[in-house]
């Protein structure tokens, strides 16, 4: 049986929740690399196959699945029956965690795109304290969730701590995280940070990534 193979880069935070989702059920995908800054995604091949032309985009067997959270959801579901804590079949369970899971998508994620895609792709100079603080926003609703809890969703790790850091800890340089404000969002980045397959798997991808912003918005400023 062949492996699900992911269209992915480790740039890309939702991406790496879903390496760091295969990660916590022990299973091994092909990976297949997509260089975004070279415009991989953009290549008629890819948009046939996935017309969104985003990534990650999951292909297994003949299903093909092109948004991150779903392929969290799907993966767990099919590959990870001794691990259904992290996407419950209890309907009130799975309800918080598909919230948080929109909390990335419209919120979280959405923001990042808002500062990052400009700079990176377009030239823009703007990294303005209004885009910050619009990304800072959210933490305090993060912070709201964690209230006496140890994850989003409880006390026990779920997908939605995947998507959620893989864009949080791609963006708390430019928009630096309050340890004093935010203390529950701190301890919770740091107890995620403790998994074994943490660091490769989301950690460097993340700090490549702010690295490459930092770059990129000097280089603009500079023309």
């Amino acid at each position: 049986m062949s492996k699900p193979a992911l269209y992915y880069a480790t740039l890309s935070p939702p991406s790496r929740a879903v390496l760091l989702t295969a990660k916590a059920i022990g299973l091994e995908l092909e990976l297949r690399p997509i260089n975004l800054l070279k415009g991989e995604h953009l290549t008629p091949e890819f948009v046939k196959m996935n017309p969104q032309h985003t990534i990650p985009t999951l292909i297994d067997g003949d299903v093909t699945i092109t948004d991150s959270h779903a392929i969290c959801a799907y993966l767990v579901g099919k590959y990870g029956a001794d691990h259904e804590s992290l996407y419950p079949k209890d309907l009130v369970k799975r309800a918080n965690v598909d919230a948080r899971l929109h909390l990335d998508s419209g919120h979280l994620f959405a923001r990042l795109r808002f500062l990052y895609e400009p700079i990176l792709y377009h030239g823009s100079t703007d990294c303005s304290i209004d885009k910050i603080a619009y990304i800072q926003k959210c933490y305090e609703i993060l912070e709201g969730f964690l209230n006496e809890q140890t994850y989003l969703c409880g006390n026990e790790l779920t997908i939605a701590d995947f998507c959620c850091i893989a864009t949080v800890t791609s963006v708390n340089d430019v928009a630096p995280i309050d340890e004093f404000k935010f203390p529950k969002v701190t301890a919770w980045l740091k107890k995620v940070a403790e998994l074994p397959y943490y660091q490769d798997t989301n950690g460097e991808g993340a700090d490549e990534l702010k690295a490459i912003f930092k770059t990129k918005l000097a280089e603009n400023r500079s023309k």
